[in-house]
């Protein structure tokens, strides 16, 4: 029986490191839903779009010639027949991916190709709306969260390991905006989906968010 396993929650929360642990220890296909959010943006920008204007976000994204496919565990994708990796963690794509998520048309596409990739077998899909909207009647659903402080640090220390040269506070800032953006736009907004287990990770360590997500998938 095909499972989903739903891991939500906001920028630098812990979703990629704790949702690629569970998939290894349960045998399930991790899955990244911002990548694709991201490989819109990343589109978009590599052809000349504004991405504030909406309509031409949207007709530069159905123009693409989309494919799914698994490669080491992983659910990815191609575009045009390229397949963006470092790309989409670049500062502009970062920048810019929460004006294209908050376009309706763009969440229709994404929900829709999430969806889809359940055809591959049983899957840890992180993201932000996965257990509200992607998959609402899953009865795995994580919401991880910390200290917004701790979240702005692990961000940081993120980006200066991959030779990024930013500082502490635009780091800070740069989340901020993105929280706002993600909790108030009209469209899937970002919210704890309805019997989500919360877990706040600003104390713990990654094999201890990794240990309580496989034991409740478990239990269940």
């Amino acid at each position: 029986m095909v499972k989903t396993i739903a891991i939500d929650g906001p920028s630098a929360s812990g979703k990629s490191s704790v949702s690629k642990g569970v998939a290894q220890e349960l045998g399930y296909l991790y899955s990244d839903s911002g990548s694709l959010y991201r490989g819109v943006t990343w589109q978009a920008l590599r052809k000349g779009v504004d991405v504030q204007d909406a309509a031409a976000v949207v007709e530069c994204m159905y123009e693409a010639e989309w494919d799914f496919f698994v490669q080491e565990g992983a659910t990815i994708f191609s575009i045009d027949g390229d397949v963006p990796v470092q790309e989409l963690r670049e500062k502009d794509v970062r920048e810019s991916v929460a004006f294209v998520a908050a376009i309706p048309e763009v969440r229709k596409f994404v929900v829709e190709s999430l969806r889809s990739l359940a055809a591959f077998g049983s899957l840890v899909m992180e993201g932000r709306d996965i257990g509200t909207v992607v998959f609402p009647d899953s009865p795995y659903k994580f919401y991880l969260d910390a200290d917004p402080k701790e979240r702005a640090m692990r961000r940081y220390r993120e980006l200066i390991a991959a030779g990024e040269d930013e500082k502490a506070d635009e780091v800070m800032k740069s989340l901020q905006q993105r929280d706002k953006i993600d909790s108030t736009r009209k469209t899937d907004p970002l919210v704890v989906a309805s019997g989500a287990q919360v877990i706040d990770s600003t104390s713990m360590t990654l094999e201890e968010v990794v240990r309580t997500v496989v034991n409740a998938v478990k239990e269940k």
